[in-house]
C-alpha cells in the first residue's frame, strides 16, 4: 500500500479516510490490468434488444435513443449517443418537397445510407420544378459531398459561372444555406440518458460542481467538441477510449471518467457512442459495453442499408 502510495496510484482525501485510487492508479489500471472483459448474457441481450424493434428499422433516430437508454442503465451512469452531422456527410441524395406555408422538406441520404430531413422556410416562394431542377444539379455534381464542400463550391462556381447559372446557384445555395441552419450548432443530433444518475454519485454532493457538470451535459455543441477530443486518437480502428478525470480538459469534467467509441458505416466515422460517469467507474464492463453496443450499430445501419 505504501509502494502505491509512493508511485502515485494511490491517496487519501483527508487523515480519517481510507486510501482511494488517483487518476494515475485508475489510468494504470485501465492500461495494464484490464483485459478483454466478457459481457454476461444479461448485458448482450439488453444491447441486441434494441434491434427487435420494428420502429427501429423505419426510423434510425429511434435506435440512437434506445441506444443511449441501455448505455445508462448498464452503467448506471450517463448514456450519450451521437448521431452524425448532415453538414459532415457525403452526399448519396437530396430531395426537396413544397409544403403548406412557404415550407420545403429536405431528404438527404449521405453516402452512409442514413437519412437525415429537415424542414426549412426560405425567404422566396419556389416551385416544385424549381425544386427538381435543383435537386437534379446537386445529385448530378456534387455526389459524394459533404452539404458545407457544396455550399462553398457553389460560391465558387457562382464567380466563374455567373451569367450561366446564376438563378440555379443562387437558390441552390440558398436551399444548402437554410438545410444547414442550427447544423452547425448541434453538430449532429445528441441522445442523453440517465442524468438523473449523476444526483446518485457522492462525487458530484457539491451543488457547484454538481451544477457545472449538468450545464456541460446540457449544451450539445460542447458536448461533441468533448467527445470528439477523446477519439482523436481512434484513426478508424475502432477502439475504445478512456479519459480519467484531470486528463479532461473542461474544468466540469475533471472528477468524471468518459469511455468512448467510435461507429463506422463504410469506412467512414459517422458517430460516438459513450459513458460519462465518475472515476470510480466500472471501467472493464463499460468499455466493453461501449464497444459492443458501437459495434451493434454498425450491424444495424449496415442490415438497413442493405434494406434500402
Amino acid at each position: 500500500m505504501a509502494e502505491l502510495d509512493e508511485f502515485g496510484l494511490l491517496e487519501q482525501p483527508h487523515t480519517s479516510a481510507g486510501r482511494i485510487p488517483t487518476d494515475r492508479g485508475y489510468r494504470y489500471y485501465v492500461d495494464n490490468v484490464i483485459s478483454g472483459t466478457r459481457l454476461s448474457r444479461s448485458d448482450l441481450k439488453a444491447i441486441e434488444e434494441i434491434g427487435g424493434v420494428k420502429e427501429v428499422t423505419v426510423r434510425p433516430g429511434r435506435l440512437m435513443e434506445r441506444a443511449s437508454h441501455v448505455l445508462s442503465e448498464l452503467s448506471k451512469n450517463v448514456g450519450i449517443v451521437v448521431w452524425p452531422s448532415l453538414s459532415d456527410n457525403g452526399l448519396q441524395h437530396i430531395s426537396f418537397l413544397n409544403l403548406p406555408d412557404n415550407r420545403i422538406l429536405v431528404a438527404v441520404v449521405s453516402t452512409s445510407n442514413i437519412v437525415h430531413d429537415k424542414v426549412i422556410r426560405p425567404d422566396e416562394n419556389l416551385s416544385q420544378d424549381e425544386l427538381d431542377t435543383i435537386a437534379r444539379y446537386l445529385n448530378a455534381e456534387f455526389y459524394g459531398k459533404s452539404l458545407r464542400t457544396i455550399r462553398r463550391e457553389i460560391l465558387s462556381r457562382m464567380k466563374e459561372e455567373k451569367a450561366l447559372y446564376d438563378t440555379l446557384l443562387r437558390n441552390a445555395i440558398l436551399l444548402c444555406e437554410r438545410s444547414l441552419d442550427d447544423e452547425d450548432a448541434a453538430a449532429g443530433e445528441v441522445y442523453i440518458d440517465g442524468a438523473f444518475n449523476i444526483l446518485t454519485q457522492p462525487e458530484f454532493a457539491n451543488r457547484e460542481k454538481l451544477r457545472e457538470l449538468l450545464e456541460t451535459l446540457e449544451e450539445k455543441k460542447r458536448l461533441v467538441k468533448i467527445l470528439n477530443e477523446c477519439l482523436a486518437g481512434d484513426n478508424m480502428r475502432r477502439e475504445v477510449q478512456v479519459i480519467i478525470g484531470d486528463e479532461n480538459a473542461v474544468p466540469s469534467m475533471k472528477s468524471c471518467a468518459v469511455i468512448t467509441a467510435s461507429y463506422h458505416l463504410d469506412d467512414e466515422v459517422s458517430g460516438t457512442v459513450g459513458v460519462v460517469g465518475p472515476t470510480r467507474i466500472e471501467y472493464g464492463r463499460t468499455m466493453a459495453v461501449v464497444n459492443y453496443l458501437a459495434r451493434f450499430i454498425e450491424r444495424a445501419l449496415s442490415n438497413e442499408a442493405s434494406l434500402q
